[in-house]
């Protein structure tokens, strides 16, 4: 016959005092405070690889609402989903996405005739052109820079993954904040 003791009752009320405390520290951390639904820059689905503007405005990220595989924009200061016309395309995937300063321009990842390539969205023009069309080697992990006039990517051309750097010319419209000036680079 075991003999009980106030230490042996502490002893097994430890363990579930402690289990007590951590389950309702679980349930006073639950997301349940933040906006999910449509509208709200969350939803019950998988959201991934965000990207910011360079002025923080926008925010781009692939996301699987509504059943599909789709390239987001959200206005932060808005709170609301920017329109991209033409963007997200039926049985196109795309990927890693990046903004320019403004978020005027989206160079995101996608497939052409089942080879990945850079691509660019212009949400002025409405219109998407593939960057690297005929790029010997696979790509990935495309970044704009904030004025739009450079994109970097990963290629493993050389058999190992090198960084390249693509300059889309001087002729390019800038994303530039209204009224800044606009210095040639070096």
């Amino acid at each position: 016959m075991r003999k009980i003791t106030p230490s042996f009752c502490l002893q097994r009320q430890i363990p579930w005092g402690l289990s007590f405390v951590l389950a309702s520290l679980l349930v006073s951390c639950s997301y349940s405070d933040i906006p999910v639904g449509p509208t709200s820059l969350n939803s019950r689905y998988t959201e991934r690889q965000p990207a910011l503007s360079g002025n923080g405005r926008f925010l781009a990220y692939i996301s699987n609402r509504n059943g599909t595989h789709q390239l987001l924009v959200y206005d932060l200061q808005q709170q609301q989903f920017i329109q991209i016309p033409r963007l997200n395309q039926r049985e196109t995937i795309v990927e890693s996405p990046s903004l320019s300063y403004t978020g005027r321009y989206i160079a995101y990842m996608t497939s052409d005739q089942g080879r990945p390539v850079v691509a660019l969205y212009d949400r002025a023009t409405q219109q998407s052109q593939i960057l690297t069309p005929i790029y010997p080697g696979w790509i990935r992990n495309p970044s704009i820079s904030p004025n739009g006039r450079y994109v970097v990517f990963e290629t493993a051309s050389r058999g190992q993954w090198d960084i390249e750097v693509l300059d889309r010319g001087p002729n390019v419209e800038l994303d530039i904040p209204n009224g800044a000036s606009v210095s040639a680079p070096p």
